[in-house]
């Protein structure tokens, strides 16, 4: 499905603005549920139960306020999961060293599966000078202890 498809206004299926809703059964229980998925991702970036109808046996018809809350939502998921693997492949830690300057120390994995390594930089706080900079294992752990160590050109 592409992004000139054109937009779909159904009860159960929705597409407007790179994001398609869609109203499916829930196999779990007699419910529904509804699936968001940006145009071009192969998986939903959300699942959640959806409202039933008035019958109570059929779902609740998609809507454009109901829609756009979908894709807000959505959209705030795919936020948290970036920002969580941001946080997970770059780590910052900064200390005073033993002769008083402030240390920055920036732990970057690399996104590289033929290669895994992560880059380790430390750099005076205060003038921006770089300190050391090497390559690690990505499973080298940043903690004041190590950062300090490294600095000293320890590890």
């Amino acid at each position: 499905m592409s992004d000139d498809d054109g937009d779909i206004r159904e009860a159960r299926r929705w597409r407007q603005d790179g994001w398609v809703a869609q109203v499916i059964k829930n196999e779990d229980d007699d419910g529904w549920a509804v699936a968001m998925t940006r145009v071009g991702d192969d998986e939903p970036a959300l699942v959640g139960p959806w409202t039933m109808g008035r019958d109570k046996k059929n779902p609740k018809p998609l809507d454009h306020p109901a829609f756009m809350t979908l894709v807000k939502t959505a959209t705030e998921v795919l936020l948290r999961h970036e920002q969580s693997r941001r946080a997970q492949l770059h780590k910052t830690l900064t200390f005073t060293d033993d002769r008083d300057r402030r240390l920055r120390v920036d732990f970057d994995v690399a996104q590289d599966d033929d290669d895994p390594h992560a880059i380790v930089t430390v750099t005076d706080d205060a003038t921006d000078e770089l300190v050391r900079r090497d390559r690690v294992s990505p499973s080298w752990k940043l903690t004041a202890t190590t950062a300090q160590r490294f600095a000293r050109g320890q590890d």
